[in-house]
């Protein structure tokens, strides 16, 4: 398993790479900004640093989805299915690489991220007020149609939501583009039935955790079994794909 996941790893390092270097010279703008006293470079290099946390997680696994559509619909990767390998093992170094990576770049931009928010707050030489005035920004915040109270552990607990949700958006992408490949290759129309069933596939999970969720009165309670739900969702995708990928998929 360890020798698949590091064959992955090695499909998508250089994107990490990249994303990494513009993180560094985003954050090194900020710290010009701040100390420098430059707001148009402070006001940029913030605005960066937001999207790359939120961008480098999404290209994260839509990376992940494309490399598995080129394994099973091109020739770049016959060889891997025809190691002694079964699916399971194949697409579990896939989920257990992409969950990795994005687990690792969420805590990674949220360290920085809280970082940041401390030095500005450091810098102004009015910590608490200023944090209490961010508070009061954030009041109106809301997660399944509930006002939170943004403070760092429930950022963590967001962070943490947002993560789960979006490794089951990716696992159920896996799911709808090996059936496309495996039952419906050929065959008229598949691609918009496979896009189809994806999003019957995410409004069931979102249906479902919102029916689970609804009667917890406690709003981090909520947050982490939202992230269970989804996680549970993510390995019954992956459960379903592997079933299909060893018995249906042929290359």
């Amino acid at each position: 398993m360890w020798k698949l996941m590091k064959y992955e790893m090695r499909k998508t390092w250089m994107t990490k790479v990249i994303l990494l270097l513009i993180t560094a010279v985003a954050e090194i703008g900020f710290l010009i900004g701040l100390y420098a006293e430059k707001e148009g470079t402070l006001a940029a290099s913030v605005f960066i640093l937001m999207m790359l946390a939120f961008g480098g997680v999404l290209v994260m696994g839509l990376e992940s989805i494309l490399t598995l559509h080129r394994d099973m619909n091109t020739r770049q990767s016959y060889m891997l299915f025809m190691t002694p390998n079964s699916c399971y093992k194949i697409l579990g170094a896939k989920v257990l690489e992409c969950g990795a990576s994005i687990l690792l770049a969420g805590a990674f931009y949220f360290a920085l991220g809280a970082l940041d928010v401390t030095l500005i707050l450091a810098k102004s030489g009015e910590l608490d007020k200023v944090w209490k005035m961010l508070q009061e920004l954030l009041t109106n915040f809301t997660v399944e149609g509930r006002p939170i109270q943004i403070d760092l552990r429930t950022a963590g607990a967001i962070s943490c939501m947002l993560l789960s949700s979006w490794m089951a958006t990716i696992t159920t992408a896996y799911l709808a583009d090996v059936i496309s490949a495996a039952l419906l290759n050929g065959r008229k129309y598949n691609g918009l039935i496979s896009f189809l069933l994806f999003l019957a596939l995410n409004m069931i999970v979102s249906r479902v955790t919102q029916l689970i969720t609804r009667g917890i009165p406690d709003t981090m309670t909520m947050l982490f079994v939202y992230s269970g739900i989804a996680l549970v969702f993510s390995a019954a995708m992956y459960i379903a794909t592997a079933v299909i990928m060893e018995k249906k998929l042929s290359v």
